[in-house]
């Protein structure tokens, strides 16, 4: 039996994230129990996430097929002004005034304002900016970042990061991804990741080595390299013990 390659890698490189990291993930329809997108105009919907956010480990992921557009990061991070015309699905805006004047608020709407000033490729995505009356960054969802008038869901305040603007800029492609929701299939992936790879250890006759994640703590899985050995064939991992003491004789 072969399974796809794709989420047998998956599994392996998620469970190889740091131990410190967190991900937030929005998988919903973000507009569910609201009439905003059958309400004239552009209805901006609050009830966001109070979270803490690390920008140097954490990530932000999305179900593509609920918030539609590009299944990929396309990712822009500047001042409006600079924001390239296409080609971007989530964006980082360090602008933090739209009118110079710093007694008025600054907030979702006058942020995608700006973002739909510059972009011109229809299309729904997503945008961080720093909101003057929180004094915190905000993640949005905008129904279309090109257009002036669209729906705004607030997913999430950054409640860290109260008093931060000048954090925008570190915000990098790899805070963001877009990944399907697991099906039973990934959630076994793990489990058959150990069969599939033990399975082909035995038939070629090759020694396994666990590769460390990165540290010497305790791990569920690790990745494995083949090291050319004739007749011998080595278990893959065993789970929740340490990796150098991962590698034994398959029976």
């Amino acid at each position: 039996m072969r399974f796809p390659t794709r989420y047998v890698v998956a599994a392996l490189l998620a469970l190889c994230a740091p131990a410190n990291a967190a991900t937030f993930s929005f998988t919903t329809d973000p507009f569910d129990g609201s009439d905003a997108l059958i309400t004239p105009g552009r209805q901006i919907v609050g009830g966001e996430l109070f979270l803490s956010f690390d920008i140097s480990n954490d990530a932000f992921t999305f179900e593509p097929t609920v918030f539609g557009g590009e299944n990929q990061v396309l990712f822009a991070n500047d001042v409006a002004g600079n924001l390239p015309t296409t080609d971007a699905n989530i964006v980082v805006l360090q602008t933090l005034d739209n009118d110079a004047d710093p007694a008025t608020p600054f907030g979702a709407g006058n942020a995608a304002n700006l973002i739909a000033d510059r972009i011109t490729s229809p299309g729904p995505g997503f945008f961080i900016y720093f909101n003057s009356g929180l004094d915190m960054p905000r993640l949005v969802f905008s129904m279309d970042l090109s257009e002036n008038t669209a729906d705004l869901k607030i997913l999430a305040r950054m409640t860290n990061l109260a008093g931060q603007s000048d954090a925008l800029p570190t915000f990098t492609a790899t805070n963001f991804a877009f990944v399907p929701e697991p099906s039973s299939f990934l959630l076994l992936a793990p489990a058959i990741a150990l069969l599939a790879f033990g399975a082909t250890a035995t038939r070629g006759k090759q020694y396994f080595k666990a590769l460390d994640c990165g540290s010497r703590r305790r791990s569920n899985l690790a990745l494995v390299q083949p090291i050319q050995h004739a007749g011998v064939s080595i278990r893959l991992l065993a789970v929740g013990v340490p990796l150098s003491e991962s590698i034994n004789r398959l029976e």
